[in-house]
């Protein structure tokens, strides 16, 4: 992967592709993101979550989490502690400690590994776990196997091709929020794949 299609498949600024190039070509080595249409399509979708690789943590405070036994919240505090963070924005504290546990971090002790509000704060160690974190959530929910199914050389915006871009955007998303942005990184970043 080069920075230019980082870039232009996530919206992103210069600066932060190139901050996030060699944790998010890593990762997608480590995850068989390896193929121009699943990298597209793991990027479109990162690109739109983080706002262009530019936020790691969710803007909301997470208290709107809190007591989500869903999430596995159950402890006092578990809501903002684990808000979302990484560039999918991992949720709550089971998803934590699964995707730690997976990551080999411990990240239900230090829940800001996965990020600290925008790119340009974080740590190096902060910036890999974001991006590992994303990767790791693409590949436990299959979303190479959709991604797959859509052919690069058609339009996304149509037909059996949208049909799986928005079944990657209900993975993601729980719904499909911001689908026009996130179709638009996949068609701004299509001619450098």
């Amino acid at each position: 992967m080069t920075q230019q299609q980082l870039q232009h498949a996530t919206s992103a600024t210069t600066a932060n592709a190139a901050r996030f190039l060699q944790y998010i070509t890593d990762t997608c080595a480590h995850n068989s993101i390896n193929t121009p249409i699943r990298q597209l399509c793991f990027l479109a979708q990162l690109g739109h979550e983080s706002g262009g690789l530019h936020y790691t943590e969710e803007l909301a405070s997470g208290a709107a989490y809190e007591g989500r036994a869903s999430l596995g919240n159950t402890q006092p505090g578990d809501g903002i502690r684990f808000k979302g963070r990484g560039l999918i924005q991992i949720t709550g504290r089971s998803n934590y400690s699964i995707c730690g546990r997976d990551l080999g971090a411990d990240l239900v002790s230090n829940p800001t590994l996965l990020g600290g509000k925008t790119a340009e704060v974080c740590t190096p160690d902060q910036l890999k776990y974001a991006a590992q974190s994303a990767a790791w959530f693409w590949h436990r929910n299959h979303l190479n196997e959709i991604a797959d199914q859509i052919n690069i050389s058609t339009p996304i915006d149509a037909g059996t091709n949208l049909d799986h871009f928005r079944q990657i955007t209900h993975v993601i998303n729980g719904g499909y929020n911001g689908l026009p942005d996130r179709l638009a990184r996949y068609q701004a970043g299509h001619s450098y794949f």
